[in-house]
């Protein structure tokens, strides 16, 4: 029994730690693994909220939660007729929103209005449409620039416990160092981890090849296609991957050169000739075709989207003398 009531107190603790903006991630793990031991454990935390919340305990963002004294409160405010409004600051209803959200959404059907918190707390999706780039800063500060037909999904709750998104396509990455809150990108072949660094991660649903390339700092990849452990790059090395094999390599790279699409460029360094053309098709919004004989060859350039247009781009690759392109039926041919 007195094992309990302390560990009951210690749950009190993480409550107002939390509420307050005061609980370290190891701390927050702790307190969502003990809620979802048990129904009990959830109702306890969501009644501990309740009487807090209720209570106006929670409009001193310093003060310690006193269990009694917020229960007091809160039985004299619903004994009042008119009861007492209390401004409590909006980042505490954030955190109490986000724990109740976390803790208490398994118990289905108890909490009023469930299906609109859901819709409060959808993930956010960013995207940048075929022929354009989008620029945004994430909520921990992180830069992120997303490549034409790309698309990145986080949780509203994105910094706070977490910093995982994830990624169609291709970004360029500045992100905030945090020791204690690792930044990871989930994509469906490849997993990355890192604290704060600069990278490039490309992988479109529809091209042959992953690439991540680094330019500071270090990253940890997850292979999701076969077992092998981690692999670990530094800077001015990329990672490539087949994605009909799952075999991962690491190469030397010019790193810089994988962001210039920030710039309005493209580059290709020794890509497939089918993965450039689908760039270009993204680029330009064009349709584009490409003969059996041609998918497997590898090219290399540098190209400014503005001031070129798509049939000069072409008209390059073709001075090679190792394809020929031609335009019909609304679509260029290459051969």
């Amino acid at each position: 029994m007195q094992h309990e009531k302390m560990k009951n107190e210690r749950i009190d603790e993480l409550i107002a730690e939390y509420l307050s903006g005061h609980l370290t991630a190891d701390a927050f793990q702790e307190l969502k693994s003990w809620s979802r031991e048990s129904e009990e454990n959830r109702r306890y935390v969501r009644d501990k909220i309740e009487v807090w919340f209720s209570s106006g305990a929670a409009a001193d963002e310093k003060k310690m939660f006193d269990k009694e004294e917020a229960f007091a409160r809160f039985q004299k405010r619903v004994a009042n007729e008119r009861p007492r409004v209390y401004r409590i600051p909006w980042k505490i209803v954030y955190r109490v929103a986000a724990v109740i959200l976390i803790l208490l959404l398994p118990l289905a059907g108890y909490w009023k209005g469930q299906e609109t918190l859901r819709q409060t707390f959808s993930d956010i999706v960013v995207e940048a449409p075929l022929g354009a780039r989008t620029k945004l800063y994430l909520p921990d500060g992180t830069l992120v620039w997303l490549n034409a037909g790309s698309k990145i999904t986080y949780s509203q709750g994105f910094g706070m416990d977490n910093r995982q998104l994830n990624l169609e396509g291709e970004g360029y990455f500045e992100v905030i160092h945090n020791q204690e809150l690792p930044f990871e990108i989930h994509t469906r072949e490849v997993d990355l981890r890192v604290m704060g660094t600069k990278f490039n991660f490309k992988n479109y649903s529809d091209d042959e090849e992953v690439t991540v390339n680094l330019l500071e700092g270090k990253v940890a990849l997850y292979n999701g296609m076969k077992s092998m452990p981690e692999l670990y790059l530094s800077p001015n090395e990329k990672m490539v991957m087949n994605k009909r094999t799952g075999e991962m390599r690491k190469l030397k790279s010019r790193a810089e050169n994988s962001r210039l699409w920030t710039n309005d460029e493209l580059f290709f360094d020794e890509e497939l000739l089918q993965d450039i053309a689908k760039k270009l098709m993204r680029s330009y919004d064009v349709k584009i075709e490409i003969a059996d004989s041609l998918k497997n060859r590898r090219f290399y350039g540098s190209f400014r989207v503005m001031g070129n247009t798509i049939e000069e781009v072409l008209e390059t690759i073709a001075s090679t003398n190792r394809m020929k392109y031609r335009y019909e039926n609304e679509k260029y041919i290459l051969y």
